[in-house]
């Protein structure tokens, strides 16, 4: 088996850890200023790294592009829910639900406190 465990730099971990466990409704395991690790029913759904720390060199400089050629694309249960969550946390959502014809799923779209670009899809 192969999993991804995908590992975003952000400013503020405990924030981004927040408007991520409210939106998406998991939960953290890790907690700290400078590292997070975030899973819904056990499994991984997103690692948060503070920039600058532990010198990784793709997480040295907040400045440059933030994810560029990057999507976090999360496909979830209660798309109608994750919506609502979004639009209370007064995320900056960029396209409503609508129907992608390319996955044939209903999706929405939204920037999360850094930036990334988000696909929510049910």
């Amino acid at each position: 088996m192969v999993r991804t465990e995908t590992i975003i730099a952000v400013k503020n971990v405990p924030k981004s850890s927040e408007f991520y466990q409210k939106l998406l409704g998991c939960k953290s395991e890790h907690g700290g200023n400078t590292f997070e690790i975030l899973t819904s029913e056990k499994q991984v759904v997103l690692c948060l790294h503070k920039w600058g720390d532990h010198e990784h060199p793709t997480m040295l400089n907040f400045e440059k592009e933030v994810g560029n050629g990057l999507i976090l694309f999360f496909r979830v249960d209660g798309l109608k829910k994750v919506f609502e969550n979004a639009k209370t946390l007064e995320a900056n959502i960029e396209k409503e639900i609508h129907y992608n014809e390319n996955s044939l799923k209903n999706q929405f779209i939204l920037r999360d406190l850094d930036n990334y670009y988000i696909i929510i899809s049910e």
